[in-house]
């Protein structure tokens, strides 16, 4: 069974081709600025035809969004390609996840639950890098043990960028060295082991407050500029959300 699965973020909305449990095809379009449903419809159509995506072969559409103003926009440009109702999924669909809250997001939950189905048996943090950090914990279990948020590194930097008259943007790479002699590689040294030593230390705080080593999920737009320079998370997983996502929609 073929299955589209669109992440709607503060950010991104990131669409996924599921061929059952795996994911073969991923890609990226801007959420903002806002567009109508005939602007999606066409760009959606568009991106279908470059990655060469038979609508006739699509079973299920699944849409799971943080962004309420887009939801109906983009469940209506989508349906309307389809000819076919996309299935909503939320912190209200059932799984084997117990939330524990009221007030979770939607992609903190689709983390919880791949995380519940792709790495069982232990506890874990879903450490996501996206418009905000976030560190979530899950017990084997597949009760929530708690959630951290903090501001997400593209929009720290940014705010940087726009607060100050004399910084300019810069590329999210490793620096040479920790200490800079230049602008950019100053600001470079303070956003990568800035944002390194802060999610090092909430791993090393929720592994003492839950009295375990807990199995580390990295995913999210930058994620994969912090993977390589820690052994403190285990494994980097861009498409995780969007597996959460899968799991949420796959009995409907």
């Amino acid at each position: 069974m073929n299955s589209i699965v669109i992440n709607i973020g503060n950010t991104n909305i990131r669409f996924g081709l599921f061929d059952d449990d795996n994911c073969d095809l991923s890609w990226v379009i801007n959420t903002k600025p806002y567009k109508t449903t005939d602007e999606l419809y066409v760009q959606i159509l568009m991106l279908y035809q470059t990655y060469k995506i038979d609508v006739d072969k699509i079973d299920k559409i699944i849409i799971g969004s943080v962004v309420p103003q887009l939801t109906k926009v983009v469940a209506s440009g989508i349906k309307k390609i389809h000819n076919k109702t996309p299935i909503i999924v939320d912190r209200n669909t059932p799984s084997g996840v117990i939330p524990k809250s009221k007030q979770m997001g939607t992609d903190i939950y689709a983390n919880l639950v791949a995380a519940h189905n792709l790495y069982p048996k232990q506890k874990k943090i879903i450490l996501d890098f996206g418009t905000a950090l976030t560190a979530s914990c899950l017990d084997a279990n597949g009760e929530t043990l708690g959630v951290i948020i903090a501001p997400g590194i593209i929009t720290s930097l940014n705010s940087l960028i726009q607060g100050t008259a004399q910084l300019p943007e810069i590329e999210l790479v490793k620096p040479k060295s920790v200490l800079g002699l230049d602008t950019i590689s100053c600001m470079q040294s303070g956003m990568v082991y800035g944002f390194l030593g802060m999610v090092e230390g909430f791993i090393d705080r929720i592994n003492d407050e839950v009295q375990d080593q807990c199995f580390v999920i990295a995913t999210g737009g930058v994620s994969h500029v912090y993977k390589p320079l820690t052994d403190k998370i285990n494994i980097g997983d861009r498409l995780h959300t969007l597996k959460g996502l899968y799991f949420l929609g796959k009995d409907f």
